[in-house]
């Protein structure tokens, strides 16, 4: 089992190892689209009134535009469009899995945008989120694991839906602060992508995540502190689904302790952020759904008089010590893991130069 049996199946693999020319033309084109529609759609922002103003969750002073999801969806669509369109995928199951990802998401982006400009009813919001968490049930893309009795199927599918709407809103809660989710989504995408490429007859899966990867960080490139545009409910609602459905897809046949453990793993510094939260707002007495607050983990490295450049390297560091645990779990070799770790401090350090650079 290795990168070659998956990446075959894109079409292009040959013993040159060209198969992964797919993956990296979708991550690049993904990022290029991102990167080019920001400006624009930041201008149209200010112009129609599409900004967050200061809040108890934000840390910006000023309106700040929060339609960069509409840039981030369409880089990632585009590119998994066009490269599919130039090298059709081999007709398999992960395809039609992968389809329904990308429906989920795409309601999730719609529902977000309303919200960020109009808002929503928690309750309503909740109530779609589980919805298109059982629409991936209803494909079949749930955590799978058995103890042998008759309540195994209602029990994962009870897993599964708190496991997606639960990482889609963790995402969202952490875009409190310039970078972070972005870049916290930017890591983990490319160390799933990483062991999806391991996996025979999931290229579909590897494009989308590689488009996904490119989307973030061609959205760092404008978000990363002093922060020009921000991703809005609509971009964290994307990017919260997509990890949370790729983390369970397939689920590489582990055993059930496993299964359960790697894709908390991938996401385990968005579960820890807000199960604290959830636990220390209960705790005061407060709502923890609907109760915003400066009580993240970001909030606190603040406190503590870090910089939000500082505060944003330590939390993706932390991101990128779980996901290198996680590829351990999956069974990937030392050097593959090392190889995915150096591809993600070099384009996040490039990020950060670029920022620098430029403010």
């Amino acid at each position: 089992m290795n990168i070659h049996s998956s990446l075959r199946s894109l079409g292009i693999a040959d013993p040159n190892g060209s198969g992964w020319l797919a993956v990296v033309f979708t991550f690049l084109l993904a990022g290029t689209v991102t990167w080019r529609l920001i400006p624009a759609v930041r201008k149209f922002a200010l112009r129609v009134g599409w900004a967050d103003q200061p809040n108890a969750r934000r840390l910006n002073r000023e309106p700040l535009p929060n339609a960069g999801g509409l840039a981030i969806y369409a880089g990632v669509i585009a590119a998994v469009v066009l490269a599919s369109l130039l090298r059709p995928i081999e007709l398999e199951r992960v395809l039609a899995e992968v389809q329904t990802i990308l429906l989920g998401g795409s309601i999730l982006v719609l529902v977000g945008f309303i919200d960020d400009q109009f808002g929503l009813p928690p309750l309503v919001r909740l109530l779609i989120q589980i919805l298109t968490a059982l629409l991936l049930v209803a494909n079949r893309i749930t955590i799978e694991f058995s103890f042998g009795t008759p309540i195994d199927s209602t029990l994962s599918v009870i897993l599964t839906v708190l496991w997606v709407v639960g990482i889609t809103n963790a995402i969202n809660l952490m875009d409190g602060m310039d970078g972070l989710a972005g870049g916290v989504s930017f890591i983990t995408a490319i160390s799933l992508l990483a062991v999806s490429a391991q996996v025979p007859n999931r290229a579909a899966a590897t494009l989308v995540l590689a488009a996904l990867a490119g989307g973030a960080l061609g959205f760092l490139s404008h978000n990363f502190h002093p922060s020009r545009i921000i991703m809005g409910d609509a971009g964290a609602y994307f990017f919260g689904y997509v990890l949370a459905a790729t983390s369970i897809l397939g689920n590489l046949q582990a055993p059930t302790a496993v299964s359960l453990l790697a894709p908390v793993l991938f996401l385990l510094l968005p579960v820890l952020d807000t199960t604290q939260v959830f636990i220390r707002r209960l705790m005061a007495g407060k709502n923890p759904l609907s109760t915003p607050g400066k009580d993240h983990l970001h909030h606190r490295l603040l406190a503590w008089g870090l910089s939000q450049r500082h505060a944003a390297l330590i939390l993706w560091s932390i991101a990128l010590i779980c996901n290198v645990l996680a590829m351990r779990l999956q069974n990937m070799t030392l050097v593959q893991i090392l190889a995915t770790t150096i591809g993600i401090i070099v384009f996040l350090s490039f990020i950060v130069l670029q920022r620098i650079r430029t403010t």
